[in-house]
């Protein structure tokens, strides 16, 4: 059986434009992988806790000399890996929030960075271990793409790329607080996802 992980992380919920955008991904994933399933990480319905001195020193801290605590902290982000390591392919859907990615899907990113597990250092820089095709899904209430500030798509690309993702699309519905022109890049994304499914 073929598995889909989708991750959403926009706060406005089915209102939500990269929600309804890795919905048209799905739809079409579907038909085409009948047998398919999909995996739902929501991280702002079931948000994760932020790191903290306390996160950091349980991850630290070798598996045998961990307390019951720190083996409770370091179970979080080994049930976020496992679902991603069983994944064949990934989709990150998400929204544009003053200029940058929501907390919630950073705090995502914080727990499956994992040396070892999802990466590992070698002489040459960092290697992704990951290993999946994904997809991006991505909403903004202006057209700021590819400008400087910009701190949304490639932030999310350049962390799936850092783990071993291959992202092989980004949709990007820029505009989406501006009336006509948002609606007709909405409409434009999502004529592309027709055609990359």
């Amino acid at each position: 059986m073929t598995t889909l992980l989708r991750i959403d992380s926009s706060a406005s919920g089915e209102n939500s434009k990269s929600r309804q955008l890795a919905n048209e991904f799905v739809e079409k994933w579907l038909a085409k992988n009948p047998d398919g399933k999909v995996v739902s990480r929501d991280v702002t319905a079931n948000p994760l806790p932020h790191f903290t001195g306390e996160t950091l020193g349980a991850l630290f801290t070798p598996e045998e000399d961990r307390s019951a605590e720190q083996k409770a902290i370091v179970a979080i982000g080994d049930e976020l890996i496992a679902e991603l390591e069983a994944a064949d392919v990934v989709i990150v859907s998400a929204p544009m929030y003053n200029f940058g990615i929501p907390s919630t899907l950073k705090s995502y990113f914080d727990y499956v960075a994992r040396a070892g597990r999802t990466f590992k250092y070698t002489e040459t820089g960092p290697v992704g271990l990951v290993n999946k095709d994904a997809y991006i899904f991505a909403a903004s209430g202006s057209f700021l793409a590819g400008a400087p500030v910009d701190h949304q798509v490639p932030h999310i690309q350049t962390f799936l790329g850092f783990i071993g993702l291959n992202v092989k699309e980004t949709f990007i519905a820029g505009g989406q607080a501006m009336g006509e022109p948002g609606e007709e890049a909405f409409n434009e994304a999502k004529s592309q996802i027709a055609v990359a499914v």
